[in-house]
């Protein structure tokens, strides 16, 4: 798996908690900063299939 791929999906990972901790008490911002995170880590991880595709291999 490349660099962005893995980044990405730690991004959408941090993202899911924070959606999540967001519902749990309520705070809107922190839902909102949730859901960012989410569309972010999944944009990184759709480039480094692109990457991957393009070039053929995966990074180390």
């Amino acid at each position: 798996m490349s660099d962005d791929r893995t980044e990405g999906s730690l991004k959408k990972m941090k993202g899911d908690v924070k959606e999540g901790a967001g519902n749990l008490t309520g705070d809107s911002k922190l839902k909102s900063e949730g859901k960012a995170d989410k569309a972010e880590g999944k944009i990184q991880n759709a480039i480094g299939a692109i990457k991957e595709a393009v070039t053929g291999k995966k990074e180390p």
